[in-house]
């Protein structure tokens, strides 16, 4: 049992100098003796779910944290161009996708609105990792981690729901596709130093304009959100000294096609850019937004940066 689940059948053959076939033979009876199932390495990765919380340590240094990115086939955003430039040149230690890296219209819970048209689930796949992969050339040794979000697990809800009977075949799974980066819930950073604690994941406590705020009051921590699209940081000071409330905003583009039709022209309090998290001896400075200024420059740090 051991050996199969280590090896997979063909080594394990080769291992004890018998056939595939009978490796398999005695894998049926073993599993019906201990009512256990065996698996083989190649199928590992079924048993562990996302990790509940992803953990990294900063005492000099950047994370780089983009929400929402939303990517459909052809399009380019101003944000996500800066993304990869800003990957590139602050050489953080740590980037972070703050969920929604996808949309997945086709497969969400929502019924169409009159006749819109959406890609393809695998055209969104193949367009985010084209993206995907340009960031993690940027950013060169940097750990990856992608906090899922609401629209990331539509993918496998999706499946989990309608064809459950394929969970252990290779490509129902999100990780399949982006085997780069780590995935969970959330990341904390530097969760032993008490003026470093900092959470990141996708969805804050509750909505509205004082979720950032809320979040960070709840947890103690400085918290870092997306889901909002809004874009703000909001320092909290008590006697525990400063922490920090930051909404990501959304480093797709407001005007793009996929949110169009569902926000019905409305006034939207949305901003498109990313924030940077800066440590210095493990302690979180305030955290600096990297904003949208027209389609060609963002905003930072008070120049405006072409990308």
């Amino acid at each position: 049992m051991e050996l199969f689940n280590r090896l997979g059948a063909t080594k394990t053959a080769s291992h004890i100098n018998s056939s595939e076939r009978k490796v398999y033979e005695r894998r049926r009876r073993l599993e019906a003796k201990y009512d256990e199932q065996l698996v083989a390495p190649t199928l590992s990765y079924l048993q562990a779910k996302y990790p509940h919380r992803l953990q990294h340590e900063v005492k000099n240094g950047t994370v780089l944290v983009g929400s929402d990115f939303h990517i459909w086939p052809g399009q380019n955003s101003t944000a996500l161009r800066a993304f990869k430039k800003f990957a590139d040149d602050l050489r953080p230690a740590l980037v972070i996708l703050n969920g929604d890296v996808l949309d997945f219209p086709l497969i969400g819970r929502h019924a169409p609105i009159m006749w819109e048209s959406a890609p393809e689930p695998f055209q969104e796949i193949e367009a985010a990792q084209d993206h995907l992969h340009d960031i993690a050339v940027a950013c060169r040794r940097a750990r990856k981690v992608w906090n899922l979000g609401n629209h990331d697990a539509r993918f496998e809800a999706n499946l989990a729901a309608n064809a459950k009977q394929y969970r252990n075949i290779k490509g129902v799974h999100l990780s399949d596709h982006f085997p780069l980066w780590e995935k969970g819930w959330s990341c904390a950073i530097n969760s032993l130093i008490e003026s470093g604690r900092t959470m990141v994941k996708h969805k804050p406590r509750g909505g509205g304009m004082n979720a950032a705020r809320a979040s960070t009051l709840n947890s103690g921590w400085s918290f870092v959100h997306g889901h909002l699209h809004s874009q703000k940081v909001t320092p909290v000071t008590d006697y525990n000294g400063d922490r920090y409330g930051v909404d990501g905003g959304m480093v797709a583009d407001p005007s793009f096609k996929q949110f169009v039709n569902y926000t019905e022209d409305a006034p939207l309090d949305w901003r498109s850019g990313f924030p940077v998290l800066t440590y210095r001896d493990g302690r979180l400075m305030q955290p600096e937004l990297v904003t949208v200024w027209d389609e060609k420059r963002v905003q930072f740090r008070g120049d405006l940066i072409r990308c």
